[in-house]
């Protein structure tokens, strides 16, 4: 994970069509590595790695700054306007075992925070992780509440926003051990605030003992 002064952090993007999840992705890079923009079907078929450049400022060690290196990678929406289950999951194993060889750290499970989160949709995207990661999927999973600004224009502060939130989201988080941060999609965010954000997702790797999960290898 770490060489010399620099630790690398592996994140997995996952999320339905529209989420911002590319977006997202970009954010957390401080760059414009991923395709994204509206659509009326599913913009990703392929995954994508993309990967910062060494960001200071974030986290020390025994005293030392350690420079960080984030590796995203971006993965096609689920469900998908042409891309079955199957090929999806697929997709994203073959993708894993390419370039996170030494482990994923957190899969960031992105979701909309402007739209209510259904039963039957969150039931498929949890048999969607569960499948992909493994009966230890709950550990390695945060969830990305985007369109934060969406809420906060309808006068919801995060607190308010999750006193209202439905109990199929409110279930969700808890079973990812509250891993959740809200991202706003509609200005560009600033250093500080990806700072924070990084910061919050160091925070939810140390929780885990900086465990990784190791990639599934996948024929073909």
């Amino acid at each position: 994970m770490a060489e010399g002064n620099d630790m690398t952090i592996n994140f997995l993007m996952l999320g339905r069509t529209q989420t911002g999840k590319s977006a997202a992705g970009n954010t957390l890079l401080g760059s414009y590595d991923f395709q994204s923009h509206l659509s009326p079907s599913s913009v990703t078929t392929r995954c994508s790695l993309g990967r910062s450049s060494r960001v200071l400022g974030i986290i020390r060690r025994n005293g030392c700054e350690l420079a960080l290196r984030i590796q995203i990678l971006d993965t096609p929406s689920y469900p998908h306007s042409s891309l079955s289950k199957e090929q999806v999951q697929h997709e994203v194993r073959r993708a894993l075992a390419q370039h996170f060889r030494e482990g994923l750290h957190l899969a960031l499970l992105v979701l909309r925070a402007d739209l209510p989160l259904c039963p039957d949709d969150n039931e498929q995207i949890i048999q969607f992780i569960q499948e992909l990661l493994g009966p230890t999927w709950k550990d390695f999973t945060a969830v990305l509440l985007t369109h934060a600004d969406k809420a906060e224009e309808a006068g919801f502060s995060e607190d308010a926003y999750l006193h209202s939130a439905s109990n199929t989201l409110l279930s969700l988080l808890s079973l990812v051990q509250h891993k959740y941060i809200f991202l706003d999609n509609q200005k560009n965010i600033i250093k500080e605030e990806r700072a924070t954000i990084l910061r919050k997702l160091l925070d939810f790797i140390r929780e885990n003992d900086h465990q990784r999960l190791l990639p599934k290898h996948t024929k073909g």
